[in-house]
């Protein structure tokens, strides 16, 4: 049998690992943004931005299997985890568009994969932010 306080613990360690949750995917898409305004500097003003692009992707590309592993464990929508589990393929692909030489010249989707990954990153914010809206708790899992 379940009491009322074991039920309320429950709650209160899903809400911690939610928040958690949230505040990881609000942290890698800030370090997105960091990529836009790193490899801006570096084309427009300073090329020796282009270590801290590379560096920064390096750092924080781990953050993508944590929200990975977040989405898979955590009870949230269908379209979170979705969200959650684009982010390392996208990024795997990214990797690939610039490393990878061909004759049809894949690193010219290079930006694109970049915009969508940000794109689906403030998506991932704002439907974990719907969820874990008390207004929304009630008709969402997180």
């Amino acid at each position: 049998m379940t009491t009322t306080s074991e039920i309320d613990r429950d709650r209160r360690s899903f809400d911690w690992l939610g928040i958690c949750f949230y505040g990881t995917a609000i942290v890698f898409n800030l370090c997105l943004v960091a990529q836009v305004i790193t490899v801006g500097i570096a084309y427009f003003t300073d090329p020796a931005w282009w270590t801290v692009h590379v560096w920064l992707v390096r750092g924080y590309s781990g953050l993508s299997l944590l929200l990975l592993g977040g989405a898979l464990m955590l009870p949230v929508s269908t379209r979170i985890r979705s969200l959650a589990v684009s982010l390392p393929v996208l990024l795997g692909v990214q990797f690939a568009s610039i490393h990878l030489k061909t004759s049809l010249h894949l690193e010219v989707l290079h930006p694109l994969i970049g915009f969508t990954l940000f794109y689906v990153s403030s998506s991932l914010v704002h439907h974990i932010s719907r969820a874990l809206s008390p207004v929304h708790s009630q008709t969402e899992k997180i």
